[in-house]
């Protein structure tokens, strides 16, 4: 039944305040978005002693203002920014080798990029044991 300012009176069945559980089951929702969306500030609870209750008449309130604006008021969507998903050198790491000569000694500092390998073939040509 809807009164003269539309809104749905509550039938005898029906709480005017319900629990924040109650309010998700309504609205098709999980609990954890109830208390997120009263955090929020998108929807107001009304607080009874330790008890938080969401009045009937709230629940509407919210459910109308997500109804998506007339064809004459929407915007035009923004152009959306690519995202550059190129990586390769984003990151270098300093690696130092190990002479096998004896462990704990340091040969020398190399720069090393991820995703390269040298090969002993490589180490002759620059003139490395």
């Amino acid at each position: 039944m809807t009164t003269a300012d539309g809104l749905r009176e509550a039938g005898p069945n029906e709480s005017l305040l319900l629990t924040p559980e109650e309010a998700a089951r309504l609205l098709r929702i999980g609990r954890t978005t109830v208390y997120a969306l009263m955090k929020a500030g998108d929807l107001r609870p009304v607080h009874i002693g330790r008890s938080c209750r969401v009045a009937r008449a709230e629940l509407e309130r919210y459910v109308n203002r997500l109804h998506s604006p007339e064809p004459t008021e929407r915007r035009r969507p923004q152009p959306r920014r690519r995202t550059n998903t190129y990586q390769h050198g984003l990151f270098e790491v300093d690696a130092e080798s190990v002479d096998e000569s004896g462990p704990g000694e340091l040969r020398r500092s190399t720069r090393h990029r991820p995703g390269t390998h040298s090969t002993p073939a490589d180490h002759q040509r620059r003139g490395e044991p």
